[in-house]
């Protein structure tokens, strides 16, 4: 069963799909994953006293208010926003598929002080059951993609493995 990871990664490059969903996982060794753990915790210091964590699957929302059935996804910058759009979506589709009717989500970024209202739409849907497919598709190749030079690269924690010998 697929994570909202794996949703994220397949808009952002489909190398380190790949790599994340055959158990090759550089997350831990980057400092920049680490500030963006960091921003989390504390950007909204109270919000686990208000909120829960769900667990849908394998999929699991840090920060679900039960009474405006909001999902709240947090962020460091902008620079994958449709990753971070669509692992959003993912989730809100997750939660349909688990009878839960009606969320919604809020995209956040504090750095910037910047929120976006996300719903889910029919053909939301229809989208994400494609990617899912393709995922699927894609992670189990026996191969793994080429790398694809992209701006993004130089702060992505695969950096290294990608492209240290091209350096």
């Amino acid at each position: 069963m697929l994570t909202g990871t794996h949703i994220a990664y397949y808009h952002v490059c489909k190398r380190k799909l790949w790599l994340f969903a055959n158990g090759i996982q550089m997350e831990h060794t980057s400092a920049l994953v680490g500030e963006g753990k960091l921003l989390h915790q504390q950007s909204y210091a109270k919000r686990a006293n208000r909120y829960i964590e769900i667990q849908l699957g394998n999929v699991k929302i840090d920060f679900y208010d039960p009474e405006t059935k909001t999902i709240h996804e947090t962020k460091k910058t902008r620079a994958c926003q449709d990753a971070h759009l669509w692992q959003l979506k993912y989730y809100l589709y997750m939660m349909q598929q688990a009878g839960i009717m009606g969320a919604s989500g809020i995209l956040e970024y504090p750095l910037l002080k910047i929120t976006k209202p996300v719903t889910l739409s029919d053909a939301d849907i229809n989208y994400l059951l494609h990617i899912i497919e393709q995922i699927n598709i894609l992670i189990n190749q026996p191969i793994c993609p080429p790398k694809e030079k992209k701006t993004i690269c130089q702060k992505c924690s695969f950096f290294d493995f990608c492209w240290i010998q091209d350096e």
